[in-house]
């Protein structure tokens, strides 16, 4: 009786090996993020469940330069989702975000990373951005996120936007690029005193990236 006990024991700790293997073939995915932007990293991978493992482009070995050659947001995103699924062959998301300010007829919008200048410096952004600001009482603003998702052989767009102002001076030691000088409408504080998780819960691109999330968990 107790050899008998023992094998049904086994038998269901057998199937119950097995209906974990098969939860984690459907559901667990690794995914690469075309970026080695570590703050965007870690700000998307925090929004991510555990079932998503996150892949940089170092992590796959890719660190060349892709250029970003488009002339809007989307085609940025899909420019460098092509390249890596193209040249690496992994499915993979890649997104692209600008900052458009309305007096400014929404500059500096897909040219926000070097507003100041090819070599990316978040601080002489911040800093032009503000100069040309200056004395104006219009200072509505919108961050934009475009992801493209190259996914089994097809391509999905996703889009996530954040409206607020431009603040006068920068609030804050927290996030990166305009962080410190954006305010999202109906807070008082800018990104930049934010929390990682307060701040995805209202953000252009958490927005964009719970919208891709929600595309994976169907």
């Amino acid at each position: 009786m107790f050899f008998i006990w023992n094998l049904e024991l086994n038998f269901w700790n057998l199937k119950i090996i097995i209906a974990t293997s098969n939860l984690i073939k459907f559901k667990y995915m690794k995914i690469v993020f075309a970026t080695n932007n570590q703050h965007k990293i870690k700000e998307v991978q925090n929004l991510l469940s555990d079932s998503i493992q996150l892949l940089s482009l170092s992590d796959i070995g890719c660190h060349e330069e892709i250029e970003e050659t488009g002339t809007t947001l989307q085609e940025n995103a899909i420019i460098k989702a092509n390249y890596i699924t193209q040249n690496y062959g992994y499915d993979c998301f890649a997104d692209d975000t600008g900052l458009e300010v309305a007096i400014l007829n929404g500059k500096p919008g897909v040219y926000s990373a070097r507003y100041a200048g090819e070599e990316n410096n978040a601080e002489n952004n911040m800093q032009k951005l503000l100069t040309e600001l200056d004395n104006q009482t219009n200072r509505k603003a919108q961050f934009k996120t475009i992801v493209a998702l190259n996914l089994k052989n097809a391509q999905y767009l996703f889009e996530g936007i954040c409206k607020g102002e431009i603040l006068t001076k920068k609030q804050g030691e927290k996030g990166f690029g305009y962080d410190p000088i954006f305010k999202p409408t109906n807070f008082n504080i800018s990104f930049a005193e934010m929390s990682l998780s307060e701040k995805g819960k209202i953000s252009h691109r958490g927005k964009a990236i719970k919208k891709l999330i929600e595309f994976l968990n169907k």
